[in-house]
Protein backbone atom coordinates (compact mmCIF):
# COMPACT_ATOMS: atom_id res chain seq x y z
CA UNK A 1 0.00 0.00 0.00
CA UNK A 2 1.47 3.31 -1.01
CA UNK A 3 2.32 5.66 1.79
CA UNK A 4 0.23 8.79 1.99
CA UNK A 5 2.02 11.90 0.87
CA UNK A 6 1.65 15.03 2.95
CA UNK A 7 2.17 18.53 1.73
CA UNK A 8 3.39 21.45 3.76
CA UNK A 9 1.76 24.85 3.91
CA UNK A 10 1.70 26.79 0.66
CA UNK A 11 4.12 29.70 0.39
CA UNK A 12 2.80 33.25 0.55
CA UNK A 13 3.61 33.71 -3.15
CA UNK A 14 0.87 31.20 -4.00
CA UNK A 15 -1.80 33.36 -2.37
CA UNK A 16 -0.45 36.51 -4.03
CA UNK A 17 -0.52 34.91 -7.46
CA UNK A 18 -3.98 33.43 -6.82
CA UNK A 19 -5.27 36.86 -5.82
CA UNK A 20 -3.77 38.51 -8.89
CA UNK A 21 -5.24 35.83 -11.14
CA UNK A 22 -8.68 36.26 -9.56
CA UNK A 23 -8.53 40.03 -10.08
CA UNK A 24 -7.46 39.47 -13.68
CA UNK A 25 -10.44 37.16 -14.33
CA UNK A 26 -12.81 39.69 -12.77
CA UNK A 27 -11.30 42.50 -14.84
CA UNK A 28 -11.53 40.39 -18.00
CA UNK A 29 -15.04 38.96 -17.65
CA UNK A 30 -16.67 41.47 -15.32
CA UNK A 31 -17.64 43.93 -18.08
CA UNK A 32 -19.05 41.08 -20.19
CA UNK A 33 -21.19 39.88 -17.32
CA UNK A 34 -22.38 43.42 -16.58
CA UNK A 35 -23.39 43.95 -20.22
CA UNK A 36 -25.16 40.58 -20.26
CA UNK A 37 -27.18 41.44 -17.15
CA UNK A 38 -28.04 45.00 -18.20
CA UNK A 39 -29.21 43.86 -21.64
CA UNK A 40 -32.28 42.42 -19.91
CA UNK A 41 -33.38 45.76 -18.45
CA UNK A 42 -37.07 46.58 -18.57
CA UNK A 43 -38.72 49.53 -20.36
CA UNK A 44 -38.47 51.85 -17.36
CA UNK A 45 -34.84 51.05 -16.55
CA UNK A 46 -31.67 52.98 -17.35
CA UNK A 47 -28.17 52.13 -18.56
CA UNK A 48 -26.88 51.40 -15.06
CA UNK A 49 -27.64 49.01 -12.22
CA UNK A 50 -29.90 47.88 -10.61
CA UNK A 51 -31.70 45.55 -13.00
CA UNK A 52 -35.40 46.41 -13.14
CA UNK A 53 -38.33 44.62 -14.72
CA UNK A 54 -36.29 42.00 -16.65
CA UNK A 55 -37.38 41.89 -20.27
CA UNK A 56 -36.29 40.88 -23.79
CA UNK A 57 -37.58 44.06 -25.36
CA UNK A 58 -34.11 45.48 -26.14
CA UNK A 59 -33.21 42.43 -28.16
CA UNK A 60 -36.34 43.05 -30.20
CA UNK A 61 -35.26 46.69 -30.64
CA UNK A 62 -32.17 45.54 -32.52
CA UNK A 63 -34.37 44.69 -35.49
CA UNK A 64 -35.85 48.20 -35.65
CA UNK A 65 -33.41 50.18 -37.84
CA UNK A 66 -35.26 53.45 -37.23
CA UNK A 67 -34.32 53.41 -33.56
CA UNK A 68 -31.07 51.51 -33.16
CA UNK A 69 -29.38 51.70 -36.55
CA UNK A 70 -28.85 49.17 -39.32
CA UNK A 71 -27.76 46.32 -37.07
CA UNK A 72 -29.14 43.57 -39.31
CA UNK A 73 -27.50 45.03 -42.40
CA UNK A 74 -24.18 45.46 -40.58
CA UNK A 75 -24.32 41.85 -39.38
CA UNK A 76 -25.12 40.67 -42.92
CA UNK A 77 -21.95 42.39 -44.08
CA UNK A 78 -19.66 41.43 -41.20
CA UNK A 79 -20.51 37.72 -41.29
CA UNK A 80 -19.80 37.10 -45.02
CA UNK A 81 -16.69 39.29 -44.79
CA UNK A 82 -15.40 37.28 -41.82
CA UNK A 83 -16.11 33.99 -43.61
CA UNK A 84 -14.29 35.16 -46.78
CA UNK A 85 -11.33 36.34 -44.72
CA UNK A 86 -11.29 33.03 -42.83
CA UNK A 87 -11.27 30.92 -46.01
CA UNK A 88 -8.63 33.03 -47.75
CA UNK A 89 -6.46 33.13 -44.64
CA UNK A 90 -6.49 29.34 -44.36
CA UNK A 91 -5.80 28.76 -48.06
CA UNK A 92 -2.99 31.31 -48.32
CA UNK A 93 -1.41 30.35 -44.99
CA UNK A 94 -1.38 26.64 -45.79
CA UNK A 95 0.01 27.23 -49.30
CA UNK A 96 2.68 29.57 -47.92
CA UNK A 97 3.50 27.09 -45.15
CA UNK A 98 4.22 24.38 -47.72
CA UNK A 99 6.21 26.80 -49.88
CA UNK A 100 8.39 27.96 -46.97
CA UNK A 101 9.28 24.45 -45.85
CA UNK A 102 12.26 24.83 -48.17
CA UNK A 103 14.24 28.03 -48.35
CA UNK A 104 14.29 29.83 -51.66
CA UNK A 105 15.70 33.07 -52.99
CA UNK A 106 13.95 36.02 -51.36
CA UNK A 107 12.06 33.91 -48.79
CA UNK A 108 13.26 36.02 -45.85
CA UNK A 109 12.26 39.27 -47.57
CA UNK A 110 8.78 37.92 -48.35
CA UNK A 111 8.33 36.62 -44.81
CA UNK A 112 9.31 39.84 -43.05
CA UNK A 113 7.29 41.92 -45.52
CA UNK A 114 4.19 39.88 -44.67
CA UNK A 115 4.80 40.11 -40.92
CA UNK A 116 5.51 43.86 -41.07
CA UNK A 117 1.80 44.62 -41.41
CA UNK A 118 1.39 43.66 -37.74
CA UNK A 119 3.29 46.76 -36.62
CA UNK A 120 1.54 49.18 -38.98
CA UNK A 121 -1.29 51.05 -37.19
CA UNK A 122 -4.61 49.79 -38.47
CA UNK A 123 -6.02 53.25 -39.06
CA UNK A 124 -2.99 54.27 -41.13
CA UNK A 125 -3.32 51.10 -43.21
CA UNK A 126 -7.03 51.80 -43.72
CA UNK A 127 -6.23 55.29 -45.01
CA UNK A 128 -3.56 53.90 -47.34
CA UNK A 129 -5.94 51.32 -48.82
CA UNK A 130 -8.66 53.96 -49.34
CA UNK A 131 -6.22 56.30 -51.10
CA UNK A 132 -4.94 53.46 -53.29
CA UNK A 133 -8.43 52.42 -54.36
CA UNK A 134 -9.36 56.02 -55.16
CA UNK A 135 -6.16 56.44 -57.18
CA UNK A 136 -7.20 53.53 -59.40
CA UNK A 137 -10.80 54.76 -59.56
CA UNK A 138 -12.21 51.86 -57.54
CA UNK A 139 -14.94 52.30 -54.94
CA UNK A 140 -14.31 51.31 -51.33
CA UNK A 141 -16.50 48.39 -50.27
CA UNK A 142 -16.69 45.76 -47.57
CA UNK A 143 -16.14 42.95 -50.11
CA UNK A 144 -13.19 44.66 -51.84
CA UNK A 145 -10.99 47.15 -50.03
CA UNK A 146 -12.11 45.99 -46.56
CA UNK A 147 -11.34 42.39 -47.54
CA UNK A 148 -7.75 43.35 -48.35
CA UNK A 149 -7.45 45.42 -45.17
CA UNK A 150 -8.59 42.52 -43.01
CA UNK A 151 -6.29 40.06 -44.77
CA UNK A 152 -3.35 42.32 -43.94
CA UNK A 153 -4.27 41.71 -40.28
CA UNK A 154 -5.17 38.02 -40.30
CA UNK A 155 -2.55 36.62 -42.70
CA UNK A 156 0.50 37.28 -40.48
CA UNK A 157 -1.11 35.29 -37.65
CA UNK A 158 -2.06 32.50 -40.06
CA UNK A 159 1.44 32.38 -41.50
CA UNK A 160 3.08 32.20 -38.08
CA UNK A 161 0.79 29.38 -36.99
CA UNK A 162 1.24 27.31 -40.15
CA UNK A 163 5.01 27.85 -40.19
CA UNK A 164 5.17 26.53 -36.64
CA UNK A 165 2.87 23.56 -37.38
CA UNK A 166 4.54 22.51 -40.63
CA UNK A 167 7.99 23.20 -39.21
CA UNK A 168 7.44 20.49 -36.58
CA UNK A 169 6.08 17.98 -39.09
CA UNK A 170 8.36 14.98 -39.44
CA UNK A 171 9.23 14.49 -43.14
CA UNK A 172 9.44 10.73 -42.56
CA UNK A 173 5.61 10.50 -42.76
CA UNK A 174 5.65 11.82 -46.31
CA UNK A 175 8.65 9.68 -47.22
CA UNK A 176 6.84 6.58 -45.97
CA UNK A 177 3.79 7.47 -48.04
CA UNK A 178 5.94 7.98 -51.12
CA UNK A 179 7.68 4.64 -50.52
CA UNK A 180 4.26 2.96 -50.48
CA UNK A 181 3.49 4.35 -53.93
CA UNK A 182 1.60 7.55 -53.10
CA UNK A 183 2.09 10.56 -55.32
CA UNK A 184 3.13 13.92 -53.90
CA UNK A 185 -0.47 15.15 -53.93
CA UNK A 186 -1.75 11.92 -52.35
CA UNK A 187 0.83 12.15 -49.56
CA UNK A 188 -0.21 15.75 -48.86
CA UNK A 189 -3.93 14.97 -49.03
CA UNK A 190 -3.95 11.72 -47.05
CA UNK A 191 -1.01 12.19 -44.67
CA UNK A 192 0.00 15.81 -44.16
CA UNK A 193 -3.40 17.54 -44.16
CA UNK A 194 -4.95 15.21 -41.50
CA UNK A 195 -1.93 15.80 -39.26
CA UNK A 196 -1.92 19.61 -39.54
CA UNK A 197 -5.72 19.97 -39.63
CA UNK A 198 -5.98 21.19 -36.00
CA UNK A 199 -3.54 23.95 -36.93
CA UNK A 200 -5.73 24.84 -39.90
CA UNK A 201 -8.71 25.13 -37.56
CA UNK A 202 -6.68 27.48 -35.36
CA UNK A 203 -5.85 29.62 -38.41
CA UNK A 204 -9.54 29.67 -39.38
CA UNK A 205 -10.48 30.74 -35.85
CA UNK A 206 -7.98 33.59 -35.91
CA UNK A 207 -9.12 34.68 -39.37
CA UNK A 208 -12.80 34.75 -38.46
CA UNK A 209 -12.59 36.39 -35.04
CA UNK A 210 -10.01 39.01 -36.02
CA UNK A 211 -12.08 40.05 -39.04
CA UNK A 212 -15.43 39.91 -37.25
CA UNK A 213 -14.20 42.25 -34.49
CA UNK A 214 -11.90 44.49 -36.54
CA UNK A 215 -12.48 48.26 -36.23
CA UNK A 216 -9.48 50.44 -37.27
CA UNK A 217 -8.78 48.64 -40.55
CA UNK A 218 -12.50 48.80 -41.38
CA UNK A 219 -13.07 52.45 -40.56
CA UNK A 220 -12.28 53.93 -43.99
CA UNK A 221 -11.97 50.82 -46.13
CA UNK A 222 -15.57 49.54 -45.94
CA UNK A 223 -17.08 52.45 -47.83
CA UNK A 224 -20.50 53.85 -46.97
CA UNK A 225 -21.90 50.63 -45.47
CA UNK A 226 -20.81 49.86 -41.90
CA UNK A 227 -19.67 46.53 -40.58
CA UNK A 228 -20.88 45.47 -37.15
CA UNK A 229 -18.00 46.97 -35.08
CA UNK A 230 -18.47 50.31 -36.86
CA UNK A 231 -22.22 50.14 -36.34
CA UNK A 232 -21.70 49.53 -32.62
CA UNK A 233 -19.37 52.54 -32.44
CA UNK A 234 -21.98 54.64 -34.26
CA UNK A 235 -24.66 53.51 -31.83
CA UNK A 236 -22.64 54.76 -28.86
CA UNK A 237 -23.11 58.31 -30.20
CA UNK A 238 -26.87 58.21 -30.79
CA UNK A 239 -28.36 55.33 -28.79
CA UNK A 240 -28.92 55.81 -25.06
CA UNK A 241 -30.77 52.63 -24.22
CA UNK A 242 -29.93 49.06 -23.15
CA UNK A 243 -30.28 48.08 -26.83
CA UNK A 244 -26.55 48.74 -27.03
CA UNK A 245 -26.01 46.15 -24.28
CA UNK A 246 -28.27 43.70 -26.11
CA UNK A 247 -26.18 44.09 -29.24
CA UNK A 248 -23.00 43.52 -27.22
CA UNK A 249 -24.51 40.35 -25.78
CA UNK A 250 -25.46 39.02 -29.21
CA UNK A 251 -22.03 39.69 -30.72
CA UNK A 252 -20.29 38.13 -27.71
CA UNK A 253 -22.44 35.01 -27.97
CA UNK A 254 -21.60 34.69 -31.68
CA UNK A 255 -17.87 35.01 -30.95
CA UNK A 256 -17.97 32.43 -28.16
CA UNK A 257 -20.02 30.08 -30.35
CA UNK A 258 -17.37 30.22 -33.08
CA UNK A 259 -14.59 29.62 -30.53
CA UNK A 260 -16.50 26.69 -29.01
CA UNK A 261 -17.07 25.19 -32.47
CA UNK A 262 -13.37 25.44 -33.31
CA UNK A 263 -12.19 23.98 -30.00
CA UNK A 264 -14.81 21.25 -30.19
CA UNK A 265 -13.59 20.28 -33.65
CA UNK A 266 -10.00 20.03 -32.41
CA UNK A 267 -11.04 17.88 -29.43
CA UNK A 268 -13.11 15.60 -31.69
CA UNK A 269 -10.19 15.13 -34.09
CA UNK A 270 -7.82 14.31 -31.23
CA UNK A 271 -10.25 11.75 -29.77
CA UNK A 272 -10.66 10.06 -33.12
CA UNK A 273 -6.90 9.83 -33.52
CA UNK A 274 -6.55 8.42 -30.01
CA UNK A 275 -9.23 5.81 -30.79
CA UNK A 276 -7.35 4.60 -33.86
CA UNK A 277 -4.17 3.89 -31.91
Amino acid sequence: MAASQSYGPRPWTFYVLATLFTLFVIFLYGPMIAILVLSFQGPSASLVFPLREPSLMWFDELFSPRRTGDVVGAFNRSMPLAIMVMVLTVLISVAAGFAFRRRFLGSSVIFYTAIASLIVPGLVLSIGILVTFRFFGLPASWYGSALGAHLSWTLPFGLLIMFAVLGRLNPSYEEAARDLGASRWQSVKSVVIPIVFPGMIAVALFGFTLSYDEFPRSWLSVGSKNTLPLEIWTMTTNVTSPALYALGTVTTVVSFAVIALALGSIILIQRRRAGRK
